[in-house]
């Protein structure tokens, strides 16, 4: 077992830290209703989204190379905007990852936020990533940043 490290985001947006935090880690299986494009539902296996130990699967909508995905909150730490998760079943991970560990950061930055997504795949045996998969999740994890971001901007009462 090999592990492979990419960093997915590095992106700046102008909408503070703590409701890109709220919109993409503790409330998306609420917020994702607003965006049906990226994903079809978001269900919890166990707990909630503010402890760690929580299990989400995360349904994704038809058509997309991924059906669901299942992750596994590790660390949460909600003054410094961090959370830290596993996907541990589903799809993406195909035959040769066993559990991909990111690490998503929504640092203050002006008024608004720099949001870093780390991302660590474990791979089975002497299996590699397929550079074509990082460069879909990079341009997935943008383009669901950016209408996040619309959203939150054209809705500053949400999570204000």
């Amino acid at each position: 077992m090999g592990v492979n490290t990419y960093t997915l985001a590095d992106i700046t947006t102008p909408v503070a830290p703590k409701r890109m935090f709220q919109a993409l880690q503790i409330d998306n299986h609420n917020f994702a209703k607003n965006l049906p494009q990226f994903v079809k539902s978001i269900e919890f296996v166990q707990g909630d989204s503010t402890t760690a130990g929580c299990i989400k699967q995360i349904n994704l909508p038809d058509g997309s190379p991924v059906k669901y995905l299942k992750n596994r909150v590790d660390e949460i730490d909600f003054d410094k905007y961090y959370v830290k998760y596993t996907t541990i079943e589903g799809d993406a991970l195909g035959d040769a990852l066993e559990c991909i560990v990111y690490e998503n950061k929504f640092e203050r930055s002006g008024t608004g936020c720099r949001f870093t997504v780390i991302a660590h795949y474990h791979t089975k045996g002497d299996a590699g990533v397929k550079e074509q998969d990082i460069a879909y999740t990079k341009e997935a994890i943008k383009e669901n940043v950016k209408a996040v971001e619309e959203y939150l901007l054209a809705n500053p009462q949400v999570y204000a």
